[in-house]
This record gives structure tokens, C-alpha cells and sequence, in this order.
């Protein structure tokens, strides 16, 4: 996902993408693990996402970003 449509997220959203980044490159390194992964891009992809989630997610925890409550 582009850096720009995650700064657009909440902090919520934000959590939950995480979470399921986090769920996603345990079972790409079990698929690793047992040769049956067909990409093996995905695995670096993945971490770069969740790099890009936590920088966000630790910007709000700063202050850095504010969450906007209502448009």
C-alpha cells in the first residue's frame, strides 16, 4: 500500500492493517520455511509495511500527527 493512503487512515484502521500485516508475514515465513512460497518479494514488502505502520502509528503517539475526529 502507498505511504500516502496510509497517512490517510486513522489510528484505528492503522492498528488493525498492522495486525493483519503482522498475521500475514508470520504465515509467509511458515510457507518459507516448509518451500512453499511462490513470491518471495512478499516477505519484504510486508516488513516494509509494517515499518511504514509503526512510524505512523509512533507519530501519533508523539503528537507529531494529530487523528482528526470529524470532518
Amino acid at each position: 500500500m502507498k505511504s500516502v493512503k496510509l497517512r490517510d487512515m486513522n489510528k484505528i484502521e492503522l492498528e488493525t492493517r498492522l495486525n493483519e500485516n503482522l498475521e500475514a508475514l508470520q504465515n509467509l515465513k511458515f510457507q518459507k520455511a516448509l518451500q512453499q512460497l511462490e513470491n518471495s518479494t512478499m516477505i519484504p514488502n510486508t516488513k516494509k509495511e509494517i515499518a511504514q505502520l509503526k512510524t505512523i502509528l509512533n507519530e501519533f503517539k508523539l503528537g507529531i500527527r494529530k487523528e482528526e475526529d470529524s470532518k
